[in-house]
Parts: C-alpha cells; structure tokens; sequence
C-alpha cells in the first residue's frame, strides 16, 4: 500500500512539473558604438562588444531563453567608432538577438544606410508606431507589428514603440525611411495589447524605446503589460513591480555596462512570478576571441585614419575622478565641474543643464578628447535667458519633480536645499565677479541664467517654463569650452560643495 501511495505521489509530480517552466530573459541597451571596454563605476574594463557578445552568445543557445536589444545601436558623433563603422556591430547579433527595438540613433546616418544594415540582420527590429510616408507601419513580421514567440510551450508576445520625444529627437533627415512618421504613443500600445491578448499570449513584454516617465505611464494606464525592460533614459534599476500595477520594470544602464536578466516561472496552477537581477559586464567576464580580434584591429585603423587621430590626443590631466555618480539626483562632480565652467564661460548668474547630458565619468588621469565626448556626447549650444526670480523658482522646482531622470538637471551660481519635493532656501550668484557671494532668490530680480539649446527649446516641462523669455545664443559648443578649459588649466579637479542638498 505504502509503495502504491508513493508511485501515486510521483506520477502527480511529475505531472505538475510538466505543466510548469521557466522561461529566462535577457536585454542590453543604448549600446551606443562602445566597441571598447571603458571606465564607469570607477574602474575599468566594463563593457566592450566581444564582452557583450561572449555572454549573450551563451544564452542564446538555450531552447528556455529569450535575448532582446532595447536599441540605439550607434550614435552619431560620438564615439568615433560609430562614424567610421556605423552600425557594423548590428549584424554580429545574428542567431543571438529574437528582437530588437528600434532606437532614435539607430538611422542617424539616414535611411539609405539603415536600410543596408536592416538588410543584413536577421533578427526583427520592432516599433510599432513608426510608420512610412502613407501611414503603413515600417516594422511589421507577418501582417502583425509584434511578435509572438513560442518558448517551452509558452506564448512570448513582444512589442516596442518609438517615445513620444521621437518627433522632436529624430530629425526627417534621420528616420527609417523618407517621409517616416510617429504614431501616438499611448494609443498604438493600448491597440498593441489588445492584439496580443486576443491571441491568448500567456506573457507580454515591453522592450523600448521609450523614457522612463512614459513606460511608467505605459504600465499604470494599460493593463496586461507583465514585463517593461527599461530603455532610452540610461538608468540603472533592479527588477522592481511598478506601484499601483502587476507590471514588473528593470532598467540595465547603458553601453553594455549590464545585461538584464529576467526569469518568469509559469506554475501549474497558471500563476507566473517573475524574478531578475542586472549582470555587470566587469573585467571579469570573458571576450568573445574572434570578436575581440575584430575590435582590436578597426580600433587600429580607427586611431590611424587621420580624419579621428586628433580625438586620440592629450587634452589634459585629471587630478581625480570626474564622476557622473547622482547626476540624476543630486549633485555630481562631472556637473559641478562643466556647469561652473559654463557659468563662467557665458557670464550668467545661475547655469543649468539636464542630467540627461552627462553621460559617463572621466576618469583620473592622462584624459584624451574622446574620453570627454564619451562623457559629454551630445552637440549642446549654450543660450542665455533673462529669468525673473520666481519662474527660476519654477524651473528649479521642475528639476526636482525629475529626481531619479535624466531631466534632473546639474546647476552653478546657485543653490537650495530639496524638501518636501520642492527646491527651498534658494540662494543666487548675484555678483558675477565674486563667486562665493550668493543673496535669496528675488522673485522680483532678473538673472541671467545659461542652458543648453537643448533644455530651453526642446525638454519637456523646461521649454515650457523658458517660452518667451528673451536669450542670446551664445553660439558656445559645450563640448568645445570644457575641453578648452582643460588644456589651458591642467591638471584639473572638482569636487562636491553642497549645491544642491537634500
């Protein structure tokens, strides 16, 4: 009796597991052409494509696992690895990616280039709201624009749209194909999901490209989204269920720094839990020989070809470490260091920029012109406001309702403390020739205060606050004065004052 009890016992466990999987997941995103290990955190060696490849490689030769890029592939300018190749990485995802979404860097060479490189991968790249000049979706496998992907049995639906910011980020010039426009966001995902539940998918997976505010929106208005993988705004957040939602979010920083990994157990009883953790791409990690021996030699002939050679040279010293630590919360010591030189540089009271600016550390030492536009890789021209004391009240109020994004913006020639969600006790520079001399915020005073074109045309929230307000632009190149200051004043350094105190 005993022994039939036990047999019972065993085939029932062997039924419920065969109704039961786990089905693992993994992404990287806003790769952005670093073929080549770099410093972040504070050390080096992270990251680097026969890294990324090495790890995705051997995941992607599991029957139970997924691999997705979340886009953005290249990146116009900088680094130069990108101008000399373009997106010649794309294709060494073959047989590795199941998806990718589409980035807003990803046909910044114009569609005739993206159009090559479309053509030589294999793996479907996914946006559901871009569509051609006549309105039929650019991306769209077997009349559908998702996809559904069968893993151990299980209906992996997956989908990806293009941000809300891509109409003023992605330039005609720099679209898909010609005449390509953008679908609204939050109508194409509601369209979206309803397809994908009506196919009795078991699970659905958001992959990008979108910031970080609207996936959170996306996950709170829509249900039935389980999964968002984080993309576009380069944050670094575990795994984490999204308040007030049964949409579980996790976010693995950028360039290949980390890989998300995701895994979702479908129980016998048709409850899933869902697990994960983001893999740091370190030094320890292996390289991929045959793609690391590619590297090492295009990183040859990108640092011969003399139209890049001059991005390869001494530009100064680094005293210590010129970190991007807290730049989306606080102050940082890369922001301090470039805002007190724009301050300085444009002649205004207050400077400010987005935090969504700055976007790696530099790290102590000999620092060569390709270490500071990895560091500050975007084209930012300064412009000069005149701003009454209580809409730079306002502004700053706005930064601080960002905490935690890359709208958060880095500050000089003023400083306050963040309570209550608001910025309070806010001091200015009010005599441009004595740095340390700051008064109260005068809401009735007029302040000269410099930022990007960027932040004051175009930034949700900012552009609004900035409308109307006379400027100047300055025609100064961030980028360009930094590195100016830095070969005239090295070594250089900069540390953290209290600007901005919590």
């Amino acid at each position: 009796m005993k022994k039939a009890k036990f047999l019972v016992l065993v085939v029932l466990l062997l039924s419920i597991l065969s109704f039961s999987t786990t089905i693992k997941m993994y992404l990287v995103t806003d790769y952005h052409s670093h073929a080549i290990p770099f410093y972040s955190e504070g050390q080096h060696g992270f990251g680097g494509i026969a890294k990324i490849i090495a790890f995705l490689k051997d995941k992607a030769g599991d029957e139970d696992t997924l691999v997705f890029g979340g886009g953005d592939m290249i990146n116009l300018g900088t680094p130069a690895w990108s101008d000399k190749f373009h997106a010649i990485e794309m294709p060494w995802f073959n047989n590795i990616f199941d998806a990718m979404a589409y980035g807003n860097h990803d046909s910044e060479y114009g569609p005739a280039d993206f159009q090559e490189v479309w053509k030589d991968v294999t793996y479907p790249i996914l946006g559901a709201n871009i569509l051609d000049a006549g309105g039929v979706p650019v991306f769209e496998y077997f009349g559908k624009r998702y996809l559904v992907l069968e893993v151990e049995g299980k209906k992996i639906a997956v989908f990806a749209l293009a941000g809300s910011d891509f109409d003023s980020l992605v330039k005609p010039a720099a679209r898909p194909v010609e005449g390509a426009t953008f679908g609204d966001f939050m109508t194409t995902a509601g369209e979206i999901v309803d397809e994908m539940e009506a196919e009795g998918v078991d699970l659905i997976v958001f992959i990008g490209h979108a910031e970080y505010e609207e996936t959170l929106k996306l996950a709170r208005e829509i249900e039935g989204i389980d999964l968002i993988f984080g993309t576009h705004s380069h944050l670094k957040i575990p795994l984490t269920k999204i308040e007030g939602t049964e949409t579980y979010f996790i976010s693995p920083y950028q360039y290949g720094t980390y890989a998300a990994e995701v895994a979702v157990y479908f129980g016998a009883d048709g409850q899933k839990s869902v697990s994960g953790s983001l893999i740091p791409m370190d030094d320890s990690m292996p390289e991929d020989p045959v793609i690391a021996d590619k590297v090492e030699k295009l990183q040859y002939e990108l640092e011969s070809d003399p139209e890049f050679a001059y991005l390869f040279e001494w530009i100064g010293d680094v005293e210590t470490e010129l970190s991007a630590a807290n730049v989306n919360t606080g102050e940082s010591v890369l922001g301090n260091f470039v805002m007190d030189i724009i301050r300085e540089k444009s002649g205004a009271n207050v400077a400010l920029s987005t935090s969504s600016s700055f976007r790696a550390s530099i790290a102590p030492g000999s620092t060569v012109y390709e270490d500071l536009k990895n560091a500050l890789p975007y084209v930012n021209i300064i412009y000069v406001y005149e701003v009454k004391g209580e809409t730079l009240e306002k502004i700053l109020n706005h930064s601080v309702s960002q905490s935690g994004t890359g709208f958060f913006s880095q500050v000089s020639g003023v400083r306050f403390i963040i309570s209550n969600g608001k910025a309070t006790s806010i001091e200015v520079q009010a005599d441009l020739e004595c740095p340390d001399s700051f008064d109260l915020l005068n809401p009735e005073a007029t302040y000269l205060v410099a930022t990007t074109n960027y932040q004051g045309l175009f930034a949700p929230g900012y552009k609004d606050l900035f409308a109307g307000l006379p400027y100047t632009d300055t025609g100064l190149d961030v980028q360009k004065i930094v590195k100016e200051y830095m070969q005239n004043n090295s070594p250089v350094s900069a540390r953290l004052d209290g600007r901005i105190r919590q």
